[in-house]
């Protein structure tokens, strides 16, 4: 299941990519993709959206603090 969520606050191109590879080491996510242009993050879920999502939110939160992932 594939779900987009605004993700705020992103400083740049290279902070955007070190997230998305971070994410990706996530069990349960078939595949990441974060948009710096549109602030987008795009993800496919394999297992339980609002387990993954509590890790996903935990691992943005340390290497980017500022940003926030909201619901489009």
């Amino acid at each position: 299941m594939q779900k987009t969520y605004t993700i705020e606050n992103l400083d740049c191109p290279n902070c955007a990519a070190e997230l998305e590879n971070a994410l990706r080491d996530i069990k349960g996510i078939n595949n990441v993709s974060i948009s710096f242009l549109t602030q987008k993050l795009c993800i496919d879920f394999a297992d339980d959206d609002e387990a993954v999502m509590k890790e996903v939110r935990r691992i943005t939160n340390k290497i980017e603090p500022d940003c926030e992932i909201t619901n489009d």
